[in-house]
């Protein structure tokens, strides 16, 4: 769990999904929020599978 949290790219996902909220809160309603978060989930799967894959190698190579 500690590798989640402590990701650059997880901080990163996470300071995005803050701004992405306060745009649903405060933004209008259109196709440009769909996309938010759509771009949101994808960048969160990236960073997701970048710990995973980083938390492999070094399983590997110890």
């Amino acid at each position: 769990m500690r590798k989640f949290l402590f990701s650059s790219a997880m901080i990163g996902v996470i300071a995005g999904g803050w701004n992405t909220v306060q745009a649903t809160r405060h933004g209008p309603r259109d196709w440009r929020l769909v996309m938010l978060w759509l771009g949101w989930g994808l960048s969160a799967a990236v960073a997701i599978g970048t710990v995973i894959e980083d938390a492999n190698k070094r399983q590997v190579e110890s």
